[in-house]
């Protein structure tokens, strides 16, 4: 959307040179919709996964602190999805003032970056584990998982920032709404806000999605090398572990999901430029913006889906949990064959392939 700043009031007076723009009637139904079920879905799921993980698998392995905290991080986007959702409804009206505008726009950019960095620290985590199970020893320690995460959600804070100061509540005079809008440029500067347009839409790019998701598939490329070969010496057909079957569909789920969502965000980027300036074509974007971030961000709500699907005992301990029944967790062994959240491969794994098809758990 194209905006016109016309006076700086609290809440801010616009004019916007292609009106009425991804405003249509299908959408007031759709959208709020599907934020709806992503919100139900989402918070039950990931609720329960930090249960899980927090009161059944007791956070011992590395593995568990990362998918711990990807959980955090989507519950914390998730409970702002009723305002969005509400938003909608209301034909993109934001009735609810500066500061959750704020909040919740802050909040759906914490999750995005918080969401790909923890999970370009699981497939790190799990290459140094398969492919350099001695070496990464030291490394690959509780305390470090700790700090790592800690440092992950200062990050997130950091990115957040630009949204917190410039998205605010803004006044649409010709048509007389009001809007949670991001503007970019000040009046008194247009080459600052220039700049600021294209670092925030590249940052998203680039940080948000491609670099992590080039060390994401290094990653596994490497790990399927080594696995492949520790195979083949040993003739055997065998699956992989749980774990990383369960990391590689959410990567993989993640990148189909983000992949359209950044696409238009480059395409906003150059409308905000004025690169793009026809009506039409804005308001295809605009359109399209809210389904692309409905297909981004159900992907939140299914990751406990994945969870449950590819970890036996943790989908033991989630069942136990829904039928009540948190007793049977008490006389559960953590030390053999524990959590198919983290695995450590035998010392010799190149060199050995094991036969019952799941490499040894810690």
């Amino acid at each position: 959307m194209l905006l016109n700043m016309s006076t700086e009031e609290t809440v801010k007076r616009i004019h916007v040179d292609c009106p009425s723009l991804g405003r249509h009637n299908y959408m007031l139904i759709v959208v709020p919709t599907v934020y709806t079920i992503i919100f139900i879905i989402g918070i039950f799921g990931n609720s329960l996964v930090v249960i899980v993980i927090y009161f059944f698998m007791k956070l011992k392995t590395v593995a568990s602190v990362f998918l711990f905290n990807l959980a955090l991080a989507d519950l914390c986007f998730l409970v702002t999805l009723p305002l969005w959702a509400a938003n909608a409804a209301m034909q993109y009206r934001w009735p609810f003032g500066s500061g959750l505008c704020k909040l919740a726009s802050a909040a759906a950019t914490f999750n995005l970056y918080a969401s790909v960095f923890l999970l370009t620290c699981l497939s790190i985590d799990r290459y140094l584990a398969i492919v350099h199970p001695m070496k990464s020893r030291l490394q690959r320690t509780m305390l470090v998982a700790r700090v790592t995460c800690i440092i992950i959600w200062l990050m997130a804070a950091l990115a957040s920032l630009p949204v917190i100061i410039h998205r605010t509540v803004y006044l649409i005079e010709n048509e007389n709404i009001t809007v949670c809008a991001f503007r970019y440029q000040t009046p008194s500067n247009t080459t600052n806000g220039t700049t600021l347009k294209v670092g925030l839409g590249l940052s998203k790019n680039m940080l948000g999605f491609l670099i992590p998701f080039v060390i994401i598939l290094t990653s596994y490329i490497l790990i399927w090398k080594a696995l492949k070969k520790a195979y083949q010496i040993q003739k055997n057909k065998t699956r992989n572990d749980d774990i990383f079957k369960m990391i590689v569909a959410i990567v993989l789920f993640f990148f189909f999901s983000w992949v359209p969502h950044q696409i238009f965000t480059f395409l906003d980027v150059l409308i905000q430029l004025s690169v793009i300036t026809d009506c039409n074509i804005i308001d295809i974007v605009d359109t399209a913006m809210p389904f692309t971030i409905c297909l981004a961000y159900f992907n939140n709500c299914l990751n406990p889906l994945f969870y449950g699907f590819f970890g036996k005992n943790f989908r033991k301990y989630f069942l136990q949990l829904l039928k009540y029944s948190p007793h049977n967790v008490r006389h559960a062994s953590f030390t053999t064959k524990m959590s198919s959240l983290s695995y450590r491969p035998s010392e010799n794994l190149i060199l050995t392939a094991p036969k019952n098809g799941f490499l040894d758990t810690e």
